[in-house]
C-alpha cells in the first residue's frame, strides 16, 4: 500500500558538520543549486505524497520559508520542537499528532540525506506495510545504523553497535514506511523515553524496541547500488558533491 503522507525530521543542529558560526540547518544545505529540503519535497510529490509535516527546531523560520518556496503541490505543516538540542526522540514525540492523524501509511524520513529518487519510490511501493531501506554496501564501524537480518528476511536488530547474532547486515538509509498501527506504537514509545528522562536518545531506539517486540511485522527493501549519502560530517558534504550528485542528476548508475 502506497503512502500519501510524510513526516520529515529536520529539527537538529548538525553539530558534527563543524564549528561554523553561521551553520545552516542540514536540510538547507545545497547540492546542485537545490537544498536537501527542496529535493525531498520534489521527490515526495513524484510518488504522490500530498501531505507533509516537518519537525523543526534549529532556525525553524528558515526551514519554513524554504519549504514554502519549493512549490510543493500539497499541504505542508510544521511542528516545533523547542528542545531541539536534545535527542531526536523528542522530535519524533512532538510529531505524534501528525503521524497519528494519517489515514494510511506514513513515510518517516531524516532530512539530511542526498539520494536518488528511486529510493522513495521503492519504499512507497513496497508490499511491506512496515518497511525499512537497507544498503548492504557500506563501511563498517560504529557510525552507521545497521539493519541486522537473520536468514533471508527477519530483521533481528537495528542499532549502531549491535550485539545480537545475525546472518548479514546493511546500513539503514533513514527512510521508513509505517502502518497507522505502528505509527501509534512509535509515538507511545517515544513519549515513554521522555517520561522516564531519557531525553537524549536517538529516535532509532524507539524503532529498535518495536522491531524486537515483533520482528515478523517488519520488512525491508534492499536498495544496494542506488546512490545516497547521509550528511553528518564535512567529508560527507564533499562526497555528496563529487560522487553522489553527479550520479543522481545525470542518471549514471
Amino acid at each position: 500500500m502506497t503512502a500519501n503522507s510524510a513526516c520529515i525530521l529536520a529539527a537538529g543542529v548538525g553539530n558534527r558538520l563543524g564549528d561554523m558560526d553561521d551553520k545552516p540547518p542540514k536540510a538547507l544545505l545545497e547540492f546542485g543549486g537545490k537544498t536537501l529540503l527542496t529535493r525531498h519535497l520534489e521527490n515526495l510529490a513524484r510518488i504522490g505524497v500530498r501531505d507533509v509535516s516537518i519537525g523543526v527546531g534549529y532556525r525553524a523560520p528558515e526551514i519554513e520559508a524554504a519549504a514554502e518556496k519549493a512549490l510543493f503541490p500539497g499541504d505542508i505543516s510544521y511542528v516545533f520542537n523547542p528542545d531541539f538540542t536534545e535527542g531526536s526522540v523528542i522530535t519524533l514525540a512532538v510529531m505524534g499528532d501528525r503521524m497519528a492523524a494519517a489515514s494510511g501509511p506514513v513515510i518517516l524520513m531524516d532530512a539530511d540525506v542526498l539520494y536518488d529518487p528511486r529510493m522513495l519510490a521503492r519504499l512507497a511501493n513496497s508490499g511491506h506495510p512496515n518497511c525499512l531501506l537497507v544498503d548492504r554496501d557500506f563501511e563498517e564501524g560504529d557510525e552507521p545504523v545497521k539493519i541486522c537480518v537473520s536468514g533471508e528476511n527477519t530483521v533481528v536488530d537495528f542499532r549502531k553497535i549491535v550485539e545480537t547474532p545475525f546472518d548479514w547486515c546493511g546500513e539503514s538509509v533513514g527512510f521508513f514506511k509505517w502502518s497507522p498501527g505502528l505509527c501509534r506504537e512509535l509515538i507511545e514509545g517515544a513519549q515513554a523515553y521522555i517520561d522516564r528522562g531519557d531525553r537524549d536518545a536517538p529516535y532509532e531506539e524507539v524503532i529498535r524496541d518495536a522491531i524486537l517486540r515483533d520482528p515478523a511485522r517488519i520488512g525491508f527493501e534492499d536498495v544496494t547500488g542506488i546512490p545516497w549519502v547521509e550528511i553528518d560530517f564535512p567529508q560527507d558534504v564533499a562526497r555528496a558533491n563529487t560522487d553522489i550528485l553527479p550520479r543522481i542528476d545525470t542518471g549514471i548508475r
